[in-house]
C-alpha cells in the first residue's frame, strides 16, 4: 500500500541496490503486493550498471529511488538512504528478497508485541522454501572461534554447542532473543537508529549488523526475531567460495573481536580467527590429494589466497 504523501507513512522500507536489477524489481512488487500497511520505499542505487535505476524509476515511480554516481558500500548507503525517510520506523530489506504473506506488516505487529527488543527480525528461507539460517547469529566468542578453526563447527551443524554462532539446530521457528539480526531483514526505530549512529561506514561489507546489535546491547536492547515474518533471501544459495569475498569476510570478523571482546582476550581471538582459514586449507588441501572432485580444487585454491592476503584482514580495518 502506497502512503498519503500530506503524511508520513508508519514505516520505511530501504532498499540497497547494486547490479541486481531483476532482483531488486521482484523485490519491490513483492513488498507493494504483499504490505497493507502505510509504506514508504526508499532506493539507494549504488552506481549499478545494469539498468537498475532506470528500470525502478519506470516500473516504480512511487519508490523514492536515489540513484547515486558511485558505490558507497552497503553501511554507507543506508546513510544516504535515512536522511530521505519520512517514518518513525525503518525496515531494511535486501534486493534479492521476496516478501511473503504479509511478512513486513507481521514483523510491525511484532514489533508492537515486543516493543523491549530494539531492533527485530524475522526467518529467512531460500526460494525453494528450505531454512536460510543466516536471518540471525550469536555473537562471537573463544569459545565459537576454537570450534570454527578445529572444525567442530563444521562437523556438528547442528549442535548449540559446537557451532553457537548459527545457534545450532535451530530452525528458527520460535520467537527468540537473539545477540544479531541480520540486515537482510531488520526493523529499528528511526529514534534508535540516530541513538546507535546506525551502521558504522568502517564496514563497508559484512559485520555492520552484527556491530550495531552488538552496540544496542550495551544501551539496554534484546534484537529478537519472529517466525511469524518470513521472507525468501537468495544470498548465499548457491555461492561458490571466493576469495575477495572471505577477505571481506574475514576484516570484518577482525574489527568485530576488535570492537567487542574484553581487552585480554582480543589478542587470542585474532589468533584463533587466523587459525580458521590456516585450518580449512589445511583439511581441503587433504581432501583434494585424496579426491579428484574439482570443488575440492577450487575451494584449496580459494583458501590459499585467503591465506596468502591474511596482510589485508587479520588486523580488521
Amino acid at each position: 500500500m502506497s502512503h498519503d504523501p500530506r503524511q508520513a507513512p508508519e514505516f520505511s522500507v530501504i532498499v540497497i541496490s547494486y547490479n541486481t536489477r531483476d532482483m531488486t524489481l521482484a523485490c519491490l512488487t513483492s513488498v507493494y503486493g504483499q504490505t497493507r500497511g502505510d509504506v514508504e520505499v526508499v532506493v539507494v542505487d549504488n552506481a549499478s550498471t545494469d539498468g537498475s535505476a532506470e528500470a525502478i524509476r519506470a516500473q516504480f515511480p512511487q519508490v523514492r529511488l536515489i540513484a547515486e554516481n558511485v558505490n558507497h558500500g552497503f553501511a554507507a548507503a543506508h546513510h544516504v538512504a535515512v536522511p530521505h525517510c519520512r517514518a518513525p520506523w525503518l525496515l531494511l530489506l535486501n534486493p534479492d528478497t521476496v516478501v511473503l504473506d504479509s511478512a513486513l506488516d507481521k514483523l510491525m505487529t511484532f514489533r508492537r508485541a515486543r516493543p523491549e527488543a530494539g531492533i527485530w527480525g524475522g526467518r529467512t528461507v531460500f526460494a525453494d522454501g528450505s531454512l536460510n539460517p543466516a536471518s540471525c547469529w550469536r555473537r562471537q566468542t573463544l569459545w565459537s572461534l576454537f570450534c570454527r578453526a578445529s572444525g567442530l563447527a563444521t562437523v556438528f551443524r547442528r549442535s548449540d554447542l559446537f557451532n553457537p554462532e548459527a545457534y545450532g539446530g535451530w530452525p528458527r521457528d520460535t520467537v527468540r532473543e537473539v545477540d544479531i539480526v541480520t540486515g537482510c531483514f531488520l526493523l529499528i526505530s528511526r529514534k534508535t537508529w540516530d541513538r546507535l549512529g546506525g551502521f558504522d561506514p568502517v564496514f563497508v561489507m559484512y559485520g555492520e549488523e552484527a556491530d550495531m546489535c552488538l552496540r544496542a546491547r550495551k544501551i539496554g536492547l534484546h534484537p529478537m526475531i519472529t517466525p511469524e515474518a518470513t521472507i525468501i533471501h537468495y544470498g548465499g544459495a548457491s555461492e561458490k567460495v571466493r576469495a575477495d569475498k572471505l577477505v571481506r569476510l574475514l576484516r570484518a570478523k577482525a574489527e568485530l573481536v576488535k570492537r567487542h571482546f574484553a581487552p585480554g582476550t582480543r589478542a587470542p581471538g585474532l589468533v584463533l580467527l587466523a587459525a580458521w582459514p590456516a585450518s580449512r586449507l589445511l583439511a581441503l588441501s587433504v581432501l583434494s590429494a585424496l579426491s579428484a572432485r574439482a570443488r575440492f580444487r577450487d575451494s584449496v585454491t580459494a583458501w590459499r589466497t585467503v591465506w596468502q592476503r591474511r596482510g589485508e584482514w587479520r588486523h580488521g580495518f
